[in-house]
């Protein structure tokens, strides 16, 4: 039973921790280099940045259901 409260604790920690990130940073960008055109040894590269845009209820979705496994987690090690 041990094994199973502490890994309701890890997961219900690392929920948690991504509903702050989340609330926190609700939008972040990549970047991609495509090519272009090739021609022979030269070659035209263009960088392009995508944007990403977390949903606050995600967020906090993934904080209540972090809290109730962390609460789960430490009732069943009591």
């Amino acid at each position: 039973m041990r094994s199973a409260s502490a890994g309701l604790l890890v997961i219900g920690a690392v929920l948690v921790l991504l509903g702050i990130a989340g609330l926190a940073v609700p939008s972040f960008s990549t970047r991609q280099t495509t090519d272009v055109a090739k021609l022979g040894n030269l070659k035209v590269q263009a960088n392009e940045d995508t944007p990403h845009f977390i949903p606050p209820i995600v967020s906090e979705a993934a904080l209540v259901v972090g809290i109730v496994l962390l609460g789960a987690g430490l009732l069943r090690r009591a």
